[in-house]
């Protein structure tokens, strides 16, 4: 069966450490992981194009693909993949990468390893990675019409590297970023101003992710914002929630549900990924549940400024 929504970006083994001494070493981790998750959770048809390492472990693949996420797109190393520190402090999250393992843009995919099956999926999402390895996927993927195409950032975006971002951006239709990437002068004191900058071309969609505060969202070509709540569950661990909170926003777009019902999804996916350590929750959770969460967290419409 084709599938529906292409996500490309890294597999990766994570050390978490959170400021109040907790630590959970050798999780198993990576946008792809979260993201293919969040968007599975609803019922989307969802392939994988990433490099994993040998450490990489084998029951959380295992696992994803009984959750029916495709993996033809995965491409093996002979040795251990890139493994990352993810050092959370009061205010920020810092992720350092583990010397001694393979750079990021060796752990990241390039746009030759697209399968053939996945040439006629109807969305693709770009994960976290290296600019130059995200820009080579929107120039191969960003002249096709009648597909969507995201982008969620691993470079911030800053005034000093606005114009490639620009130019990048206007070849995508959603970008995800969040308050730790969106570095444009004046974005906190007036993120709308900031996300209004960014949108060109054919950049129609800006989610502003803003973790315990919920997010914003820009709709260019309705001139609206929409603003969406929190996830309504205790925090355990906040690892992987944006990525979660892609894919279950994509999910929405590509089965048409409205923006507001698809910003509800991304909510709910992001609910799951944080109530627990890794993507446990994730893996257990069902459409049922999800479906009622919604349900119970938006019983009232969207709030419009």
């Amino acid at each position: 069966m084709p599938v529906d929504l292409v996500l490309a970006g890294n597999l990766l083994v994570d050390d978490v450490v959170h400021a109040d001494g907790r630590t959970r070493m050798g999780e198993a981790g990576g946008a792809m992981l979260y993201a293919s998750l969040g968007a599975a959770l609803w019922g989307a048809r969802v392939g994988v194009v990433s490099v994993v390492g040998s450490d990489y472990p084998e029951e959380t693949l295992a696992a994803l693909g009984a959750r029916g996420v495709d993996l033809g797109g995965l491409r093996r190393l002979d040795r251990p993949g890139l493994r990352t520190w993810l050092l959370y402090e009061r205010e920020t999250r810092r992720v350092l990468n583990q010397l001694g393992g393979p750079t990021h843009e060796e752990v990241s995919p390039e746009p030759e390893h697209l399968p053939e099956a996945y040439e006629s999926a109807r969305a693709f999402h770009l994960s976290p990675m290296p600019l130059a390895r995200q820009r080579a996927w929107v120039e191969h993927l960003g002249s096709r019409r009648g597909t969507t195409l995201s982008l969620d950032p691993h470079e911030s975006v800053r005034e000093e590297n606005l114009a490639p971002w620009l130019e990048t951006l206007k070849n995508v239709d959603v970008f995800f970023t969040a308050e730790d990437e969106l570095r444009l002068d004046g974005a906190s004191r007036d993120p709308r101003a900031a996300l209004r900058r960014l949108a060109s071309g054919r950049l129609d969609l800006v989610a502003f992710k803003r973790g315990a505060c919920g997010g914003l969202l820009l709709h260019s070509s309705g001139e609206r914002f929409l603003e969406w709540s929190p996830s309504a569950v205790v925090v355990v661990d906040p690892t992987g929630a944006g990525d979660a909170f892609a894919g279950g926003f994509l999910a929405g777009l590509i089965a048409g549900v409205g923006l507001e019902r698809a910003l509800q999804q991304g909510a709910v996916s992001a609910g799951f990924a944080i109530e627990e350590w890794g993507a446990r929750c994730l893996l257990q959770a069902t459409r049922e549940q999800a479906e009622r969460r919604r349900r119970e967290w938006f019983d009232s419409a969207m709030r419009l400024p």
